[in-house]
């Protein structure tokens, strides 16, 4: 329902964060890392996920899309919930998470709290072919490109391009030429090679 929200952070704690947005207070969930992104920060943008259960909505934020997809990849798996997931961020970083699920590492997964041998091994069974796929969850050291290059492509595809054409034309692009970093940038370089 909310993908993001951008504003003032009006209160900030290890494990939540208040963002006006002209006005109106929403109160976020967050992960240790997404509260040393913006400890220092007065505003800024999250990224967001509500979850609707019976007793309550609870509205949860991320400081980049990489941990959401985390979130949401976590809370995917039988057994574990929001408040699960959002601990595995806490204790792991989302990339340190793909690795060990990408590897197997159950040990790894399971040093988390709240997370049994059992999780750890569902976690990986279920989550390892998604993760290996290329989300920009996965194992990468440059995450914020991959999602340049992902965004780019699904502009390439809403605009009627073959997804394989589009494919083989941003992947030139950023080869031959890897410092590129603005998206709008890259999707006009890339409709000129078509």
């Amino acid at each position: 329902m909310y993908a993001y929200l951008n504003g003032k952070f009006t209160h900030k704690s290890p494990a939540q964060v208040t963002v006006d947005v002209n006005g109106i207070g929403f109160e976020l969930n967050i992960s240790l890392n997404t509260y040393s992104a913006i400890q220092h920060l007065n505003d800024g943008l999250l990224y967001t996920y509500l979850q609707v259960k019976e007793d309550g909505h609870v509205l949860f934020g991320f400081f980049d899309k990489q941990e959401k997809e985390m979130f949401m990849l976590l809370i995917s798996v039988s057994g574990v919930g929001a408040s699960t997931a959002r601990m595995m961020l806490s204790s792991m970083k989302a990339d340190e998470i793909s690795k060990a699920i990408v590897q197997g590492n159950v040990k790894l997964l399971e040093s988390v709290k709240g997370i049994g041998k059992k999780t750890a091994e569902r976690l990986v069974l279920e989550l390892k072919d998604k993760v290996g796929k290329g989300t920009s969850a996965s194992v990468s050291n440059k995450p914020a490109i991959v999602s340049i290059d992902e965004d780019a492509l699904n502009a390439m595809v809403a605009l009627g391009i073959s997804k394989n054409v589009a494919e083989q034309t941003i992947h030139k692009i950023v080869s031959s030429e890897p410092q590129i970093s603005s998206l709008e940038e890259l999707i006009k370089k890339a409709l000129r090679a078509i």
